[in-house]
């Protein structure tokens, strides 16, 4: 069949062409003019076993097309026979063509009516006849939809024949309208067939009316047919139904893809300012880090080292600027800083050779908890909440609850030291927010756009907009110009504890300044190697007596302490992590 009016005219191309009442001389060979007069069944004979339809059209001017069909069955018709109306085929990308049939009665050559059953589908309907035999029944019906005005012509285009249910030797189509045609067409055989009909004329040189012939019509097999009037001959009568499919949906227009472009544009330039704020840290790092790129002592009372971190940064400050959370081995940083500080002892209970260990921690009492940090306050008050002794084992929900208060006032200290405009935690949170829900709005308008319009690559864009921020959320929160400077020194310090020499420090004065190391080595995850020197030099400096901050069982000694203080962070790390507010950082 025929793909609605564009290939109607298509059709209509290869057509002749009719002028001044002209027969058109443009057919191909196959369609060559016939005498409307000459049948392949002589016209008042059907021999037996043989079936022919004479469908008589005629056009109204108001756009109705009125049908009648003599079925002519030689030697009587079947129990039933069935005949196809199209009623919806496609018309361009984006619509179908609808037909609206009516008022559709059957009666026998005698009068007496035929039942009509009919199915209607999506785009066909069936009409079963109740024929019981008779030789001739006849069909009328009505059909909307038919006309429609293209350029400076008006057409009517039907499927006079959608289907038969048994082979119809002959099919002849006679259209009448207001006005003469001007040009037709028609196309037989199977569904979407491009084949022309038998024969086509326009009645000789009156050209009054259009007729059709096509032969040998086998089962299912259609007949299409289009003539051309001159616009104004009737009202155009098209009906036309949006379709929808994946192709259409997401077609990409001009529209679509300025929207498309424009938010790229958009995208890209949020990228690159993303990109050049977050550059501060690699210019800072060329230019600052060598400034701390030493040991981190300073001459103290009496001609003694001290020790003097960069920008007097403690652990916990240390490993937050870096990630811009406030994690894990920040927390667990923070206890072992605050014992080789004095504010804490960590002792290693003692315990069978592969049998679990635990630490009891104490708290000292040492003067000056009221100038730590209020993140080190807190987290102090957090471990010794039930007294000042406790064992790692039995730190439970409490301290957790507690945690999560440690880490707020770490996020907080960022923004008091102006390393950060705003706290990278909720910065953070809050654009992922944003991403997600730009995301999902994203993913309900691109279907919203999808059923109703063709837009829907530009809803597209929205998806992956909410995409990108989500994913660029993590990167959004950028540290200030003064916050690149400290990462820089701290980086510079870090270069230095990973390659510094023990000989840089007076033998004296090793154990305590190696401590204040420690966890700044935990930060940089290098704790191993810091406590292998520490142990060294403990056993040089106490002769073999331990460290001032960490004891061990009985049978211990500083060998044992690389281990030890290993297998401490770790346990420590665990408790945390198994804390709710560590389970998900953010």
């Amino acid at each position: 069949m025929m793909t609605g009016t564009t290939a109607g005219t298509a059709l209509l191309g290869v057509a002749a062409i009719a002028s001044s009442g002209v027969l058109l001389a443009a057919l191909p060979a196959s369609a060559a003019s016939h005498d409307p007069q000459t049948h392949t069944i002589q016209q008042g004979t059907v021999p037996d076993g043989q079936t022919v339809n004479e469908i008589s059209l005629r056009l109204d001017d108001g756009g109705v097309l009125h049908a009648q069909e003599r079925i002519t069955f030689g030697g009587g018709g079947p129990a039933e026979f069935t005949r196809t109306f199209e009623l919806r085929e496609p018309y361009d990308t984006d619509h179908d063509r609808l037909y609206e049939v009516t008022d559709l009665t059957a009666q026998s050559g005698d009068g007496r009516p035929v039942e009509i059953t009919v199915d209607e589908g999506a785009a066909t309907m069936d009409a079963r006849l109740d024929v019981a035999g008779a030789e001739v029944v006849i069909v009328d019906y009505r059909v909307e939809g038919t006309v429609s005005e293209v350029g400076n012509r008006l057409e009517l285009e039907w499927t006079a024949v959608g289907g038969y249910s048994d082979f119809v030797e002959e099919t002849t189509v006679v259209v009448d309208a207001p006005a003469p045609p001007q040009a037709l067409s028609c196309a037989a055989g199977e569904p979407f067939s491009s084949i022309y009909c038998t024969s086509s004329d326009m009645g000789g040189p009156q050209a009054l009316v259009a007729r059709f012939l096509q032969t040998d019509l086998d089962v299912g097999q259609s007949l299409d047919i289009v003539v051309s009037y001159p616009r104004g001959s009737a009202p155009s009568t098209l009906i036309l139904d949006r379709t929808w499919s994946l192709t259409s949906a997401f077609a990409i227009t001009p529209a679509t893809a300025g929207v498309f472009g424009l938010l790229l544009v958009v995208l890209v330039g949020g990228l690159v300012l993303l990109i050049w704020v977050r550059g501060r840290d690699e210019r800072a790092l060329r230019s600052e880090a060598r400034k701390a790129d030493h040991a981190p002592v300073e001459p103290g009372v009496g001609g003694n080292l001290r020790f003097h971190p960069p920008d007097n940064v403690h652990p916990g400050q240390i490993g937050t600027l870096i990630d811009e959370q406030a994690d894990v081995v920040d927390i667990t940083a923070t206890v072992v800083d605050l014992a080789v500080r004095g504010y804490l002892r960590i002792e290693e209970l003692p315990h069978a050779r592969h049998a679990s260990v635990d630490w009891l921690l104490t708290r000292t009492g040492q003067r000056g908890e009221d100038a730590l940090l209020p993140y080190e306050r807190l987290l102090l008050g957090a471990l010794f909440q039930r007294g000042d002794r406790v064992r790692l084992s039995e730190l439970g929900e409490g301290f957790a609850d507690r945690l999560a208060e440690v880490r707020e006032e770490l996020y907080r200290d960022m923004v008091r030291l102006k390393w950060f405009a705003r706290r990278p935690n909720r910065e953070r949170n809050q654009w992922t927010t944003v991403g997600i829900a730009l995301t999902l709005l994203g993913g309900v308008v691109t279907v919203l756009l999808a059923v109703f319009t063709h837009a829907a690559f530009t809803g597209l864009a929205l998806v992956l907009a909410g995409a990108a921020v989500t994913v660029g959320a993590q990167y959004v929160p950028a540290k200030t110009k003064l916050g690149s400077a400290v990462f820089a020194h701290v980086a510079g310090f870090r270069a230095y504890l990973l390659r510094a020499r023990v000989n840089d420090i007076p033998s004296d004065r090793r154990v305590h300044l190696f401590s204040r190391y420690l966890p700044y080595a935990i930060i940089f995850d290098n704790v191993e190697h810091w406590a292998r020197i520490l142990a060294a030099a403990g056993a040089e400096e106490s002769h073999g007596r331990g460290l001032f901050w960490y004891h061990g069982p009985q049978d211990w000694d500083l060998d044992d302490f690389a281990d030890s203080i290993k297998a401490f962070t770790l346990t420590l790390s665990g408790v945390i992590s198994n804390t709710r507010q560590f389970r998900a950082l953010g």
